[in-house]
Parts: structure tokens; C-alpha cells; sequence
């Protein structure tokens, strides 16, 4: 893969501005970040979050969105830009993801940086699919994934994608919004 591009004017409508998401993906990580934990976000975004998460041991974010790297960095968030979490070698305790759950036709792409967070190809699980793959070697042995989907996305079918690559899930925090849609959040561990 060849080296990601440097952005050194960063463009703020290019990087997801917090939701109703954001939010409901903060409360869980609240309450489940103990003091000793490393925490890793992927997809940071402009570290919304990570900048607001209570204390602990260490904190870094990810994204592949050259200005939300650069914005989440401006906000003091440690942060390394790569695809997902490609590259790292430290090991978490705690990860978050706010995925790109949106099922998405090739025909509704837009494509922009913020299409990184928004597109979960025509089933929404795309991105969720590779994550689940690429993250394991990243978790500690007794870590947990706090993961956001959506409704759109399929609880059962993300829950048998999540035991298809070795993880046991679990709804922990979930909100209706506009249109019928449910935010999920997920917690997972190993099987």
C-alpha cells in the first residue's frame, strides 16, 4: 500500500461531526473504561471520544481521513493515520469503534474522505467484517470491543459475524432515532 498522503489544511466537512452516536458510543465507553486500561478508537474522527473520556492509562486513536487525523491531533489526541488499525503493535485493553455501518450502494457513494465514515458497503457490515478480522492481535487476553452499529445493519447477522471470527457480543447500550433506526452499542469479547 503506498504511504498515506500528509494534509496540511484540514478541511472540518470532511470529518464526521459528532451524533447521536457519538454520544451513545461515549456513555458505554465511560462506563466501561477502568483506569489502567490503553485504549484504542478506530476511526477517531475529529477525537470527540477519546478527548472526553475519563482518565487512564493511555489513549490513541486511529483514522484513514487525513483531516481528522490532523483535528483529532490539533485537539491534543494522539493519533496515527492508518487503515483501521494497520500498523500498530501495542496491545489494548479497551477498543471502541464507531464503524461505518451505513449499507451503501455503489451508485450512493460519494466519494470523499467522509465517505470513510460513513459507507458499510451494501450490507453495512463491510468494514465491520474486516475489523473483526484485522483486531484480534491488538486486544489484550481479557480486553473488550465496544463497537456502535445500527440497526440497518443487523444485530443477528453482525452477531454471527462477530462468532464467525471469534468474538462473543453482546448489546450493552442502544438508542431509537429519527426514522426507526436503533444505535447499538456492542460489547465483545473472545470466544
Amino acid at each position: 500500500m503506498p504511504p498515506l498522503p500528509i494534509c496540511s489544511s484540514p478541511d472540518p466537512s470532511q470529518v464526521y461531526r459528532p451524533a447521536e452516536d457519538s454520544y451513545l458510543l461515549l456513555k458505554a465507553a465511560s462506563d466501561e473504561i477502568r483506569p489502567g486500561d490503553r485504549v484504542l478508537e478506530v476511526g477517531t474522527g475529529s477525537g470527540f471520544i477519546l478527548s472526553r473520556l475519563p482518565p487512564c492509562e493511555h489513549k490513541v486513536g486511529t483514522d484513514i481521513n487525513p483531516h481528522a487525523a490532523v483535528l483529532s491531533h490539533r485537539a491534543g489526541i494522539a493519533v496515527v493515520r492508518t487503515d483501521l488499525a494497520a500498523g500498530l503493535r501495542q496491545v489494548f485493553d479497551l477498543i471502541l469503534f464507531n464503524a461505518p455501518y451505513l449499507p451503501t450502494t455503489p451508485g450512493e457513494r460519494i466519494d470523499d474522505w467522509l465517505e470513510y465514515a460513513l459507507d458499510g458497503g451494501e450490507d453495512g457490515r463491510r468494514v465491520i467484517s474486516r475489523f473483526f478480522s484485522e483486531v484480534s492481535g491488538l486486544l489484550s487476553a481479557e480486553g473488550r470491543i465496544l463497537l456502535l452499529i445500527s440497526s440497518l445493519t443487523g444485530v443477528d447477522e453482525t452477531r454471527d459475524l462477530a462468532r464467525a471470527t471469534g468474538w462473543e457480543m453482546q448489546v450493552v447500550a442502544q438508542e431509537a432515532v429519527d426514522g426507526g433506526e436503533v444505535l447499538i452499542v456492542c460489547r465483545l469479547t473472545r470466544l
